[in-house]
């Protein structure tokens, strides 16, 4: 490789020189060498040629490793940064979704419904403990809390033997969490009640504690894909929380009374025995649906992944009329 360099600049200096005269390149080496040149000078002129002929290529290799080396370095870079971003990603998807249950999950609220005894019939003792010894358990479901006041909005199946008694033996226990963290228990009454929608009214006293209600949002902008969750009591597990998509709008589902529910909502966020009346939430925190019901395997009691909520914008037209005239709308004339 020293050769042939040497080589090609004996050749551009042939090139480059004025005619007539001597090449530099052959002054230095070979017979007739220059005369002022000694010996030992010439000597010392060949083994500098040799040192750099063998030097260069070393070098070169060298460099050949350093420049391999960095760029390996840059090109890792670009891998290790992406994978800190996804993970900064998943930490704050995480984080938004702890937040959203979080700040939803108190306004979420677990029901009981019971049949008391005939020998404490007169009682009131009964719904204020947490001995449900003396009444036998007709099932469970979710709710949310409407308003400051103490209503609870729910599904009309949930408390469907309440509003129906003719006994005076139902009862309906109600868990809460106040606006402070506080949890306690009150006896739930029925203020209004609508089977076309699945939607019933209850109201609890407050006794001094401050309730938070749940942020509304609307249903008539969802889109199918995006991302929506429920918190609710499947199987008596309070304060559980699935997620889910939009799986599909505008479904129609049958209702109590045998109508048909139209504009329902469909997700694959698990709804399970005890989330009916619970609510489906959005990305943001805001209500957008009343979970309400959800297709079974046949003989499993397991869900299928097809679940079903009321719209918000239904709730919202209906709720206000049961919470003043205990009827909806469509039932007043």
């Amino acid at each position: 490789m020293g050769s042939l360099s040497l080589s090609f600049i004996h050749s551009l200096s042939r090139l480059s020189q004025p005619p007539g005269q001597p090449s530099p390149a052959s002054s230095l080496s070979g017979k007739g060498a220059c005369c002022s040149c000694s010996s030992s000078s010439a000597r010392s002129c060949r083994l500098t040629r040799r040192r750099s002929a063998l030097l260069v290529p070393a070098a070169a290799g060298v460099a050949a490793l350093l420049f391999e080396s960095r760029c390996n370095f840059f090109a890792a870079l670009p891998a290790s940064a992406q994978q800190e971003q996804t993970a900064d990603e998943l930490r704050q998807e995480e984080d938004r979704l702890v937040s959203i249950f979080q700040e939803t999950s108190p306004s979420v609220v677990f029901i009981k419904d019971l049949e008391i005894a005939k020998a404490t019939r007169s009682s009131g003792k009964l719904m204020l403990t947490e001995d449900d010894d003396d009444a036998k358990l007709e099932g469970t479901g979710s709710g949310f809390i409407w308003d400051k006041f103490g209503h609870i909005v729910t599904n009309y199946h949930v408390v469907a033997k309440l509003a129906t008694d003719k006994s005076g033996l139902q009862r309906c226990k109600i868990y809460l969490v106040d606006a402070t963290g506080n949890s306690f228990v009150q006896e739930g009454k029925i203020v209004g009640f609508d089977p076309a929608y699945d939607l019933a009214v209850l109201k609890v006293d407050l006794d001094g504690h401050k309730l938070k209600p749940v942020t509304l949002g609307t249903s008539n902008d969802l889109r199918v894909g995006q991302s929506c969750f429920a918190i609710g009591n499947p199987y008596g597990y309070e304060n559980t929380l699935t997620t889910g998509v939009v799986s599909g709008l505008g479904r129609e589902i049958p209702s109590p009374d045998g109508r048909a529910i139209r504009g329902a909502i469909q997700t694959d966020a698990a709804i399970n025995s005890g989330n009916s009346g619970g609510p489906l939430i959005d990305s943001y925190g805001h209500v957008v649906g009343v979970n309400t019901a959800t297709f079974t395997r046949k003989g499993t009691g397991v869900s299928s992944g097809v679940n079903f909520a009321i719209p918000i914008d239904t709730v919202v037209r209906t709720v206000p009329y049961l919470i003043v005239y205990g009827t909806p709308y469509s039932n007043r004339f």
